[in-house]
């Protein structure tokens, strides 16, 4: 085991986060070993333990902070059109499927019940749909609450075809990014005031 180095309990637990995050990462949830990842991180087993008591605790501070990381990254521009934001976004979320495809995996099928990371990916998932009905367009209370509905059924519906793809790749990811952009324009189009296609967030 490597020397340890002396950091700070917030310095030290962003290590464990970013070793951990690299274990789901590279290995189905199950096959994670927390004494695999103390020996990464070059810390005993205990001091894993005490900032993280479970496996568990350790995937779901994981994905909480891809959760947050991803939200920080998805941005909504003023110059772009809808279109644009919606490109945007799904590619920043794709990167980071791709690139950690066992931790969400693990997140919707190996802990598809598990209240704590279920909590994490639908706050997420809220997050989007209030940033997008802050800026688009929206002529009263009534079409607000439609385009809530189907942006909420569209948001649910591109995280099954996303981990559906992940796990089969039934075709590429440039079209797995239009498809779901595709269905968001669709369904969008007649609630909307404009051209959906070129409308431009406030």
């Amino acid at each position: 085991m490597p020397p340890r180095q002396r950091l700070t309990p917030a310095e030290r637990r962003a290590q464990l986060l970013a070793v951990g995050a690299r274990h789901f990462a590279a290995h189905p949830y199950d096959d994670v070993r927390m004494e695999e990842v103390a020996v990464s991180a070059g810390v005993s087993r205990a001091l894993l333990y005490r900032h993280f008591p479970t496996k568990h605790a350790l995937f779901a501070a994981v994905y909480q902070q891809a959760a947050d990381q991803l939200l920080a990254e998805t941005r909504l521009d003023p110059a772009d059109s809808l279109t644009d934001q919606l490109t945007q976004g799904m590619d920043v979320h794709l990167d980071y499927f791709v690139a950690n495809r066992n931790a969400v995996l693990a997140a919707n099928r190996v802990l598809a019940g598990d209240p704590v990371i279920q909590t994490i990916m639908t706050n997420e998932l809220d997050a989007l749909r209030a940033r997008l009905l802050t800026v688009l367009p929206l002529a009263d209370d009534t079409t607000r609450e439609a385009v809530s509905g189907v942006l909420k059924s569209w948001l649910v519906f591109v995280q099954v075809l996303c981990v559906d793809w992940l796990a089969h790749e039934t075709c590429t990811r440039t079209q797995l990014r239009d498809a779901c952009v595709g269905a968001a324009l669709g369904a969008l189009r007649p609630l909307l005031p404009t051209a959906v296609e070129e409308t431009r967030v406030r």
